[in-house]
């Protein structure tokens, strides 16, 4: 009985550049000795390779082709190998490839980033070698796209779900490479308008400090202001009284959170100094004699900020800016990037202190006042400044005290009020608290009272307390809210 021609191992298919030299293989298995042949495809037409008759063939790429080995026994029993592509690219740049390259994926073609109108076609296309040639995966926003796994996306008609961030990863057996992501935009905006694919703020507010003066107006001003943020879009976390890891754990999460076209806001208003240019925060847990590992530099959360390639970088520090401990050093801060993205508000000028306004019976920062009645202009937002720090200016409680003081590298005309136009989930992930349903509490002695909860900030709750009506045998009842002794919010 004859047995079947068995094909142990087949040819694969390679990406490769041209003039690289590679080996096809082909192995089979049957109970009489085994005759080979490679075949040939190039533009529809086949051909027998002249003396290629053994297991192996050795190629140097010059053009893409298929290739396929015949395989035959004595009986005169034939099989084929599978088809296989040599994809050659003729132009890969130079010093793209590791000098001992060993089939590992890597892209030589990115894509690139669109405006695409709804209802129009769009096209993405990568392209990577490798040996084996490499599969390809697309992601939308950190998401698989199940049906985008060739080199080339295509969508026919695209709709304005189709916005985001792209990226292609290519990956072989022996590893895999990503290409650069792209941000698409799909007719949401007038492509003469500017806009933020995310707006994130955070506000810290520190009132209560346990070796310095108080404070009254950060609890006010951070109320405030971002109840002003939000109505420009912003998702906003505002934060009260945080001590050093508190604040640190904030900002990392912050930081975490910020994508490229993002605008960020970062907001401080508490104690705080300045040294030859660098601003420190002061948390409410420094001590008396407070040095620079006491308290959070403000250039070291812009440098990381800069790092997310976010398009707006707005600082505002409401915050004194003197220097009370000459003798400590300075912390190590590298150069900031000159990616022209980065505004700075500062409530006071070099040296000098900002000043707090009590207004009835609450205070809020002289800063505050005047940034209240101009952060919702649709105006660039150095312009938005500079209106606060002419009204600022011509306050008579401040005059020859506190000077208002603007930096900037912003090369572009950007807004607060700018549209957003999604491109990730940032803004999904941030400043999304809920505040928890109202509830009723039944007391043993039969007494009902029914609690309201409100966040007032990300960190503080109100509770609220209301007695229902009484139960015939109680007269009079009263209801106290009061902190658990040792417990903390």
């Amino acid at each position: 009985m004859q047995t079947a021609i068995v094909i142990t191992e087949q040819p694969v298919s390679v990406s490769v550049p041209v003039g690289y030299s590679f080996t096809l293989h082909c192995r089979a298995e049957a109970h009489t000795s085994l005759q080979y042949q490679w075949f040939c495809q190039c533009q529809s037409v086949r051909y027998q390779i002249p003396g290629a008759t053994k297991q192996d063939l050795p190629i140097t790429a010059q053009q893409t082709q298929l290739y396929t080995c015949r395989i035959n026994d004595l009986y005169r029993n034939v099989i084929f190998s599978d088809w296989v592509k040599v994809e050659v690219h003729p132009y890969v740049a130079g010093g793209l490839l590791p000098q001992l390259w060993q089939g590992e994926p890597v892209i030589i073609l990115n894509p690139t980033d669109q405006k695409v109108e709804v209802g129009k076609p769009l096209q993405l296309q990568c392209a990577a070698v490798g040996v084996p040639a490499p599969s390809y995966q697309w992601y939308r926003n950190g998401n698989v796209l199940e049906h985008q796994k060739k080199k080339k996306l295509w969508i026919t008609q695209t709709k304005v779900s189709d916005s985001g961030t792209y990226l292609c990863c290519a990956s072989n057996s022996r590893g895999e490479h990503w290409t650069n992501a792209v941000d698409i935009r799909i007719g949401t905006c007038r492509s003469e308008k500017l806009f933020a694919t995310g707006k994130l703020a955070l506000l810290v507010g520190n009132n209560h400090y346990q070796h310095h003066p108080n404070l009254m107006a950060p609890v006010t001003d951070v109320f405030e202001l971002s109840l002003l943020l939000k109505q420009l879009g912003f998702q906003v976390v505002s934060l009260l009284d945080l001590n050093k890891a508190e604040m640190v754990a904030a900002v990392s999460r912050f930081l975490q959170l910020l994508e490229k076209g993002v605008y960020a806001i970062f907001y401080y208003a508490g104690h705080g100094y300045e040294h030859l240019g660098r601003n420190y925060m002061v948390p409410v847990d420094a001590p008396q004699l407070y040095a620079p590992e006491n308290c959070i530099s403000v250039q070291r959360i812009l440098q990381k900020m800069q790092q997310q390639q976010t398009a707006l970088n707005l600082i505002l520090l409401d915050t004194c800016r003197k220097w009370y401990n000459p003798e400590c050093a300075l912390s190590q801060v590298q150069p900031l990037e000159p990616w022209g993205n980065t505004v700075y508000g500062y409530a006071t000028s070099e040296d000098a202190e900002a000043y707090e306004l009590q207004d009835g019976e609450f205070s809020s920062g002289i800063f505050m006042k005047y940034l209240k009645k101009h952060i919702l202009q649709e105006k660039k937002v150095t312009h938005m400044l500079e209106d606060v720090l002419e009204d600022l200016g011509r306050d008579p409680m401040v005059t020859g005290k506190q000077v208002m003081e603007i930096k900037h590298t912003l090369k572009e005309a950007r807004s607060l009020t700018d549209p957003i136009c999604p491109m990730g989930a940032a803004a999904e992930r941030w400043g999304c608290s809920h505040e928890p349903p109202s509830e009723t509490v039944t007391f043993p002695c039969g007494v009902q009272a029914e609690l309201r909860f409100h966040r007032l900030f990300s960190n503080v709750l109100s509770v609220c307390a209301k007695l229902q009506d009484l139960p015939v045998h109680v007269t009079d009842a009263q209801l106290m809210l009061r902190q658990p002794t040792g417990w903390q919010c």
